[in-house]
């Protein structure tokens, strides 16, 4: 078994242990942005950064991967098919997994409004073909009957097809993105709409763990207190500083979460491994969110990488569903 597998045993037996929280990079975005996906690969004359090209991104989750702490890497089946033509999973104890739809709503083309309209359920990449037996299908809900209908009957299509690949899955719900449940308002909504979504799901049809956007710990521990079998896990949105990144993941465990899957957190790192590092201290419980902040950048400092930010600047919240609870 690998880690990943190890770990949900446990807490599915019940065991309750913060080491197990799971980290998962999400290098799936490809399946989204496209070329802006990869993120910057900076350079120090101004105005000469440019996008990392395909092979560039591949290596450097290949670092990831070497590096062997992250329990899961999520990618495109062609980025998948790749890493494992060069042996990248050899040696580690890494979970791989697909995206295995990319909703409309997810499309990030440049100069596109995809994002701000209507989600419709769409599919490119075959289970039946798939080069892992894990993957993540997302969903968004808006308050519309017809339209949130048929994603739950296209989310029903998936799992019979999951069913026949012996495909497992971890399901993403992404909050409203049309405007029709007011943003204080979506936390509570999104856990309506999981848990009657799970309703209608035998336990062997149900996902072996959530991924949902943190909307305040309020909303959060509802959903993680309302069925302690469901695991939780949270996404991590926009990049913001380091301490955004580690303060999440810390409110996130206190709210009962048990897993993070972060990408452009991840990928827009002034060091990626360094950070993933960083979070993991704080799942472990062995820093708090400020002190792995200012590890971080003891150790750019060392290896002499410059930051984007001045350590002082990037140990402050500045996401304001994080602020009321940081310390």
């Amino acid at each position: 078994m690998n880690r990943y597998e190890e770990k949900i045993a446990r807490m599915l037996a019940g065991q309750d242990d913060r080491t197990d929280f799971i980290l998962a990079d999400a290098k799936d975005s490809d399946m989204a942005a496209g070329i802006s996906a990869t993120g910057l690969r900076r350079d120090p004359r101004q105005g000469h950064s440019r996008f990392r090209t395909r092979r560039e991104y591949v290596d450097v989750i290949h670092g990831i991967l070497q590096q062997d702490i992250v329990d899961i890497m999520l990618t495109s089946a062609s980025i998948l098919e790749t890493l494992i033509a060069e042996d990248g999973f050899a040696g580690t104890r890494i979970q791989s997994a697909i995206r295995a739809n990319d909703t409309t709503d997810l499309w990030r083309g440049r100069c596109s409004s995809y994002q701000s309209q209507k989600s419709v359920p769409f599919r490119s990449a075959s289970l039946k073909k798939a080069q892992t037996s894990l993957g993540l299908y997302s969903m968004t809900f808006n308050g519309d009957a017809e339209q949130d209908s048929f994603a739950l009957e296209e989310f029903a299509r998936f799992r019979e097809e999951a069913e026949e690949s012996r495909f497992s899955y971890f399901l993403e719900v992404f909050n409203p993105n049309e405007g029709q449940i007011a943003q204080a308002d979506r936390g509570f909504y999104l856990n309506d709409m999981i848990v009657r979504c799970m309703a209608g799901l035998r336990r062997e049809e149900r996902p072996v763990f959530l991924k949902v956007p943190f909307n305040g710990a309020d909303a959060l521990s509802e959903l993680c207190a309302f069925d302690p079998s469901v695991i939780v896990g949270i996404m991590g949105g926009s990049s913001g500083t380091t301490r955004d990144c580690l303060e999440l993941i810390h409110q996130a465990q206190c709210c009962g979460a048990r897993a993070a899957l972060f990408g452009r957190k991840i990928v827009d790192a002034d060091d990626p491994l360094l950070l993933i590092e960083a979070m993991r201290s704080v799942t472990d419980g062995a820093l708090s969110a400020k002190e792995a902040t200012h590890l971080y950048h003891e150790k750019l400092g060392a290896q002499g990488v410059p930051p984007l930010r001045e350590a002082d600047l990037d140990s402050v919240v500045t996401e304001a569903v994080l602020l009321e609870r940081a310390a």
